[in-house]
């Protein structure tokens, strides 16, 4: 396909500026990587459809001359269709390529903006590898003008030849900016600026001249995560995220706990605070031995301990919002785990 197919002057000018200021590399020295394509807007067409993820490549002028690139298609649909069975997939699949291919350098995943913090942070959590894994999406898909899905894979690839990609688990590039995907949030609907990560701030930038990272991660993650994919596991503990509300009668968080949840997690009012019919759900749950996560609606701050008093067994999301939170209580509940390990969990991973 032709670069021309999907409009992108302002891409060819920011390739050809790069390849003017970096000096010529043999394809025998090129960073290997492989692209898995899952679809996503990155991929669909104005006129319905989606391209491969090979066509998705093809149409990225400057690609070739910094990496070796292969492709692999996983699937094409919209992220709103991926869920945790895809997930498992997904990270056993980009395990088994590092695990059989020790000269690759890292792994491209292309993946729709609506459930990318999921599927990164689930990747984050279960990738047993110091080698890089780079979530990429766009907001525009690939025949609008001024697309973001070329600029953001070429911007992918060029971090994952850079020497300090290494063991900072995976990120999310969009919009020249590198995130981890543990506290990237995607902010807004429309702006293809949708991806921030608010309270601790982004891992680094993507210039035209260089790439450059400003902070690491702490948390475990990747090779050092205690939640990687038991080898048994065929699908995820049933967690349902529910949701308080003004004038809340906990019937939703009640139905959710009678359909025989594994744990549940409450996206709190801010600082975790609930409506009294859910506190009196809750404390009737948790005491049936179910745990009960308390998170929050509120982007910022950490939810640190029950703010209304009672500590009843609960377990706090510290900084996480609440749909990673239950990715990480998911994987937690492969085992059985008792509150203390799912609370130390929340505040390490």
């Amino acid at each position: 396909m032709k670069s021309s197919a999907i409009g992108f002057g302002r891409l060819t000018a920011y390739a050809l500026a790069l390849a003017s200021i970096c000096a010529p590399v043999s394809g025998q020295d090129l960073p290997r990587i492989l692209v898995i394509a899952t679809g996503g807007t990155i991929a669909g067409q104005e006129q319905g459809g989606q391209l491969t993820g090979a066509q998705l490549v093809e149409a990225i002028p400057g690609l070739a001359d910094l990496a070796l690139i292969e492709v692999e298609e996983f699937s094409r649909v919209g992220s709103s269709a991926i869920g945790p069975g895809h997930w498992i997939r997904l990270s056993r699949r980009v395990n088994r390529v590092f695990e059989s291919d020790p000269s690759l350098a890292g792994v491209i995943v292309t993946h729709g903006t609506d459930t990318m913090e999921e599927t990164g942070y689930f990747l984050h959590l279960t990738i047993e590898e110091t080698r890089p894994v780079v979530m990429v999406g766009s907001m525009r898909n690939s025949t609008a003008v001024s697309a973001d899905g070329p600029a953001n894979l070429l911007a992918a690839a060029r971090v994952i030849g850079h020497p300090e990609v290494k063991a900072q688990g995976v990120l999310v590039v969009l919009n020249d900016e590198i995130h981890s995907a543990r506290d990237v949030r995607k902010t807004d609907n429309n702006r293809v600026d949708t991806f921030v990560s608010r309270e601790f701030g982004m891992l680094g930038v993507v210039d035209v001249d260089n790439v450059v990272f400003r902070r690491k991660v702490t948390t475990r993650h990747t090779s050092v995560s205690e939640v990687h994919l038991l080898p048994e596991t065929t699908e995820l503990p049933d967690v349902p995220l529910v949701a308080d509300f003004a004038g809340n009668d906990a019937s939703l968080l009640k139905a959710a706990y009678e359909s025989g949840a594994d744990a549940i997690v409450v996206q709190a009012f801010a600082g975790g605070r609930v409506s009294p019919a859910v506190r009196e759900a809750y404390e009737e749950i948790v005491a049936s031995g179910v745990p009960v996560v308390l998170a929050s609606r509120v982007p910022e701050g950490r939810v640190m301990s029950d703010p209304q008093g009672t500590n009843a067994g609960l377990v706090y999301s510290g900084d996480l919002p609440p749909h990673k939170a239950r990715v990480l209580v998911m994987l937690a509940l492969q085992r059985p785990s008792s509150t203390a390990r799912l609370q130390r969990l929340m505040d390490t991973h």
